[in-house]
């Protein structure tokens, strides 16, 4: 199909006008959570009889942005409580005997916010010393729960929230949204959606529904934001308003250094800085360590390649010495160059540990869940997951995943990575406008890429940092050009190149005041 201005508006708007929660005025409510009456009537009782309250997040973006909504509310509430986000290389994953070891001893009350539903041992030991376990969380439940106090998990078979695929800090806000109903007090749970949207965005959610609606909003508010950790963001950037690329692209990633290689404090210490000047500290901080991450990624990612068997129907690479941080990000690459899901392990003592990614199209927890025999654990949704294994179980995993491949439901064979043909000369800003009022772009809601042919190219250029990038210097019309910018692949295997058809989204470039659009590739055919 070629398409037109016209056209791809009408496409674009029928996506996301006719869904349930398209604005903040439809949320569902509260009280639709299982448990979560329970869960804050609970946390009321505590602070009226003075209890410790003990919140524990976790390493990613959504966790970092869950613990910061918990903290910021109790905060509002001038209640003191004590928050921990386990470091992954001391702690590991999520609720753990370590982390409840570490909890002030008379701890009457834990929150887990983006993680628990896994922590079988964890609520266990909670159970056994008298603490009320309060899970929140959003990743698939196993089918045996912990035995906890009250759990608030829209996956639960029984819970009658309208919509499952929310990320973990929107299960936290809606706890908090709770909370302040059953203390009838004045709080504007808006005012938290600036973060809300970070981790909406950063944790791949379907961008539909409530999180559209949400994430939307909170784009918005970022540019406005009174928080001073954004406002040190912006002016970095140079930015007075983002876009979810921004977020994907920029923040999260920033966000999630900290947890991959030093302490994911920085990263909440940054959020909830009161002052621009420990804002800007932790920024900084952050940027050393993304740049650190970068460089990590490009070797690991580098080895990765040299292990790839094309011919699996799921890739799985390991190295025993590879920084655990960093495999979640390589697998998502390497889930973009060959279109299969992606398990990147390496080894930790005497297991195996790693993290897999998938593009949606194929469920990654059904995948595990076929595959558990060859497993010690894993935990997830369809998108990421996490594992841990056996050393000596290496080699079943890899043809227990390859074999319950054939297993699971076919794709769908109308699958199209483009709305459809565009000529270039159609690249204005008119288009790029009408693209950006249907941002955030995410699952089910995908930025519109298009499909250009027999495109002529003058110059084959490298750039980046590590020259790991690829501009392309095309011929628009007969007097003008134009760059189209290929991330992640080196210059070297297209100079040879005079045209070719490509598939690309618009991109924006601002350089000392001057605004101009490029394209960005995202496959060369």
């Amino acid at each position: 199909m070629v398409l037109n201005k016209e056209k791809l508006y009408r496409i674009l708007s029928n996506r996301v006008l006719s869904d349930s929660y398209n604005s903040l005025k439809t949320l569902p409510s509260p009280t639709l959570f299982k448990d979560i009456e329970k869960a804050s009537k609970r946390v009321v009782e505590a602070i009226a009889k003075k209890e410790k309250i003990a919140v524990v997040g976790d390493y990613d973006v959504d966790g970092i942005v869950s613990t910061a909504i918990m903290v910021e509310f109790f905060d509002i509430l001038k209640y003191d409580i004590q928050y921990i986000i386990p470091n992954r290389f001391e702690h590991g994953y999520g609720l753990s005997s370590k982390i409840i070891d570490s909890l002030d001893k008379d701890t009457k009350v834990v929150i887990t916010v983006d993680n628990g539903i896994s922590a079988i041992e964890a609520a266990n030991i909670c159970y056994e010393r008298g603490i009320d376990l309060i899970i929140t969380d959003h990743h698939t439940p196993p089918e045996i729960l912990p035995k906890a106090y009250a759990i608030v998990n829209p996956k639960q078979l029984d819970c009658t929230f309208p919509y499952q695929h929310i990320c973990g800090a929107q299960v936290a806000w809606y706890l908090c949204a709770s909370l302040k109903s059953e203390l009838k007090l004045e709080i504007n749970m808006a005012d938290f959606l600036d973060i809300l949207s970070i981790a909406i965005i950063a944790d791949i959610m379907p961008m539909r529904e409530l999180n559209f609606a949400m994430a939307k909003r909170g784009l918005e508010y970022i540019s406005k934001s009174k928080r001073v950790a954004l406002q040190e963001f912006l002016t970095m950037c140079n930015k007075s308003k983002v876009n979810g690329e921004d977020i994907g692209f920029l923040l999260a990633p920033l966000l999630n250094s900290a947890g991959r290689l030093d302490d994911p404090l920085i990263s909440l210490n940054f959020l909830l800085s009161k002052n621009r000047f420990d804002a800007n500290k932790y920024l900084y901080r952050l940027v050393e360590l993304n740049n650190q991450r970068k460089e990590l990624q490009l070797s690991i990612y580098q080895d990765a390649l040299k292990m790839v068997n094309q011919d699996d129907n799921v890739i799985v690479v390991f190295d025993p010495d590879w920084n655990e941080g960093i495999l979640g990000i390589v697998a998502s690459k390497l889930c973009d160059k060959y279109k299969k899901p992606t398990f990147v392990l390496t080894q930790k003592e005497d297991s195996i540990k790693g993290s897999a990614r998938s593009s949606g199209l194929i469920d990654l927890y059904e995948l595990l869940r076929l595959s558990h025999n060859s497993l010690s654990n894993f935990g997830g949704h369809k998108s990421a997951a996490g594992v841990s294994l056996k050393v000596e179980q290496l080699e079943d995993f890899r043809k227990a995943l390859n074999e319950n491949f054939s297993k699971l439901p076919p794709l769908s064979e109308d699958r199209n990575d483009y709305l459809g043909e565009l000529e270039l000369e159609e690249v204005d800003f008119e288009l790029f406008d009408i693209i950006e009022q249907f941002e955030p772009y995410g699952l089910e809601n995908e930025k519109p890429y298009f499909l250009f042919k027999n495109v002529q190219i003058q110059k084959v250029l490298s750039i980046g940092r590590n020259k790991e990038h690829t501009k392309f210097v095309v011929t628009k019309n007969i007097s003008d050009t134009f760059e189209a910018l290929f991330f992640g692949e080196e210059a070297n295997n297209y100079c040879e190149l005079n045209s070719c058809n490509f598939i690309a989204t618009l991109g924006l470039n601002e350089f000392k005041g001057n605004i101009s659009l490029n394209l960005h590739i995202k496959e060369i055919l």
